[in-house]
C-alpha cells in the first residue's frame, strides 16, 4: 500500500532539496530496499524534465568486495560514476539499510584504504557543490533494521522519519522554509565572530571560527536537516570532549570516545569500545587528526538517539564536530578521506560563548 508521506517526502528531494530542473541530469542511488521510494523519485525526476540515471547499489555486494577484492580493486574508481559526479546535475540518495552491522567483521585497515580510494569521487562532488555547480541531498527511507536500530517498531520508526522531514504536514516545503528562517537568524549573528567556548559536563573546547563561515542546513543537502555547521579554523581547538552517543561507521559502533586537542589536532583518544576503529580513522591521513566541521543541531522535532547519522546529528540540545574532511563552502582547508561525526549532548549545564557573550545554554538558543 504507497504511503502518501513516502510520495511527499519524493516529491520534496526533487522539488524542494535539490530542485530539479528540465534538462538535469539526476543521479538516483539506493538500495534494492528503498525501491519503493526510489520509483517515486524517479516519476517526480521524469515530471520535472529531469533526465533520471538510476545507480543501485547492495549490502552483500559490498561486504563480498571488501572482504575479497585484492588492493588493486580496492583502488578502483568506477568510471562510471566518476564521470557522474564530474558531469551530472544533481544526485539524490536514498539509503535503506537491511543490516545496520552488515559490515561489522570487515577489517578497519581495508574499510580505510577503501575510503581513501574513493575520497577522489566525494571531493569532486563537494567541491562542484561549493561552486554551485552540482545540487545534492541524502536521505533514508525506514526499514526494519533502522527502527531495530532505534528500538523502536516499524510503525513507529515510520512516523518518526516522516515527522523528521515535516512529511506528516501539509505543506512540507513550508515547514522547512519555517525553520530555515530561524536558523539564518543564527547564521546571520555568527557572521564575522571568532572565538567560540563551549562549557559542560561533557566539554570544555574552544575554537576560532574567524574568516569561515556558517552554513544553514536547511533540507536543501540532507533530510531530514536542522542544523547550522561551519569548518573551524584549523589549528585552533585546544580542550577536549567527551561524546555522549557511540559514532558509528562502517557499521560498527565506536562509544565512549573521548579525544584531546592541542592546537587543532587531536593528541589523545580513547573509547569504551572498538578504540581500534577510533585510531584506525585517526590515523588515515594527516587531516584525520583535526577538525573539519562544529556545528549546532536545531531540529526538535528529532528528540532521540536513532543510530543513525542522518538523523541524530540533528538532535535538537546537542553539537557535533567531525574530524577529517571539512567543507568548501565554510572555508575549510581540512583535506581528509575521513568524515566522521560525533555527538555531544548539550541539554544540561552547558553553555556555548561566542567572542565572550551568552549565545546558547542547556540545549537552547538564547540569541
Amino acid at each position: 500500500m504507497s504511503d502518501q508521506r513516502r510520495r511527499k517526502l519524493a516529491e520534496l528531494l526533487v522539488h524542494y532539496s535539490t530542485e530539479v530542473q528540465p534538462g538535469d541530469w539526476v543521479g538516483i542511488l539506493g538500495e534494492f530496499g528503498s525501491l519503493p521510494i526510489l520509483r517515486d523519485v524517479y516519476e517526480a525526476v521524469i515530471d520535472a524534465g529531469g533526465y533520471p540515471s538510476l545507480l543501485l547499489g547492495d549490502e552483500r555486494m559490498q561486504r563480498y568486495f571488501l572482504r575479497h577484492a585484492s588492493d588493486e580493486q580496492l583502488n578502483w574508481i568506477d568510471p562510471g560514476l566518476q564521470r557522474f559526479t564530474e558531469e551530472g546535475d544533481v544526485y539524490i540518495r536514498v539509503g535503506a539499510p537491511e543490516n545496520t552491522r552488515s559490515m561489522s567483521n570487515i577489517s578497519a585497515s581495508r574499510m580505510q584504504a577503501w575510503r581513501a580510494a574513493q575520497s577522489e569521487i566525494l571531493q569532486t562532488r563537494l567541491e562542484r557543490s561549493a561552486r554551485g555547480e552540482f545540487r545534492w541531498v541524502g536521505a533514508l527511507y525506514p526499514t526494519q533494521a533502522s527502527a531495530q536500530e532505534a528500538n523502536m517498531s516499524l510503525e513507529d520508526y515510520e512516523d518518526f522519519v516522516y515527522g523528521a522531514c515535516f512529511c506528516d504536514a501539509d505543506d512540507p516545503a513550508a515547514e522547512w522554509r519555517k525553520l530555515s528562517e530561524m536558523q539564518q537568524h543564527k547564521v546571520d549573528y555568527l557572521a564575522g565572530k571568532d572565538r567560540i567556548n563551549l562549557r559542560g559536563p561533557n566539554i570544555d573546547l574552544e575554537l576560532s571560527v574567524a574568516g569561515r563561515v556558517f552554513v544553514n542546513s536547511d533540507g536543501k543537502r540532507n533530510m531530514p536537516s536542522g542544523e547550522i555547521f561551519t569548518g573551524p579554523v584549523e589549528d585552533s581547538v585546544n580542550g577536549w570532549v567527551r561524546f555522549s552517543y557511540p559514532a558509528i561507521v562502517g557499521g560498527r559502533a565506536v562509544s565512549g570516545i573521548e579525544l584531546k586537542f592541542v592546537d587543532g589536532k587531536v593528541n589523545e583518544a580513547s573509547a569504551e569500545q572498538n578504540e581500534d576503529l577510533l585510531r584506525a580513522q585517526l590515523e588515515t591521513d594527516a587531516g584525520a587528526r583535526y577538525l573539519g566541521e562544529f556545528a549546532i543541531g536545531a531540529n526538535f522535532g528529532i528528540d532521540r538517539f536513532t543510530g543513525m547519522i542522518l538523523y541524530d546529528e540533528k538532535i535538537g540540545g546537542t553539537i557535533h564536530m567531525a574530524i577529517g574532511m571539512g567543507y568548501p563552502e565554510t572555508g575549510s582547508l581540512n583535506k581528509s578521506a575521513v568524515h566522521w561525526d560525533m555527538i555531544c549532548d548539550m541539554r544540561q549545564d552547558s553553555e556555548i560563548l561566542v567572542d565572550g557573550e551568552l549565545f546558547y545554554r542547556d540545549g537552547q538558543f538564547v540569541v
